[in-house]
């Protein structure tokens, strides 16, 4: 029996080879407009510089990101892919309220820190750079379900669950970690505590 591949086989091969490499180019261009986004910002960033550090010619890059909107898009799965988002279903699972919200706090606490240099550029820039809406708006429609998670099944009712849903909303905020954890320098767990005090303060009323 032969051995040599048929046409066919060989065109087929070409095919999914192509198809391969084209894949390995997009991956590569969105990492470097990751690396560029959290060293730089987004509004720094050009198209020329992801095309040279993507090692990659400015038609190559137009070729598979044609705008603005499908360049971030790409950025931003390939960010949230290595940096994705703590498991709501983990602290549903926690019975006890407190306890729910300092499990929250410090995996969101976890979160911020490995990814702050994208986190503060991109908040940063996001007046500036329209095609960086979308990938904001789904953090903070993350943030939303992630607050709900977190009082679904406390006790207070009326003005106090308003006041703790705030409470909670300030704790779990990227600029409230900011200002304890780097300009503060409180640990980590010491911001957990005073957080959870907040929350427990706004529940008496």
């Amino acid at each position: 029996m032969s051995t040599e591949s048929t046409p066919r086989e060989r065109r087929r091969y070409r095919k999914r080879r192509r198809a391969e490499l084209e894949d390995q180019t997009r991956l590569r261009i969105a990492a470097a407009a990751v690396d560029l986004h959290g060293s730089i910002g987004p509004a720094r960033t050009t198209i020329s510089a992801v095309a040279e550090r993507a090692g990659v010619q400015r038609a190559t890059l137009y070729r598979h990101f044609p705008d603005d909107d499908a360049l971030f898009a790409a950025c931003s799965s390939h960010w949230m892919t290595l940096h994705p988002f703590p498991d709501l279903a983990a602290w549903a699972a926690v019975d006890d309220p407190d306890e729910r919200l300092r499990t929250a706090l410090r995996q969101l606490y976890e979160w911020y820190e490995r990814g702050e240099d994208m986190l503060e550029n991109t908040t940063r820039d996001v007046a500036l750079v329209p095609a960086l809406r979308p990938a904001m708006e789904a953090v903070d429609n993350w943030m939303q379900r992630a607050g709900d998670t977190i009082v679904v099944s406390r006790r207070e009712r009326g003005a106090r669950r308003r006041r703790v849903r705030a409470a909670v909303g300030h704790a779990m905020s990227f600029a409230t970690w900011r200002s304890l954890v780097r300009d503060q320098r409180l640990s980590a767990a010491e911001a957990i505590e005073l957080m959870t005090s907040l929350v427990a303060a706004a529940g008496r009323g």
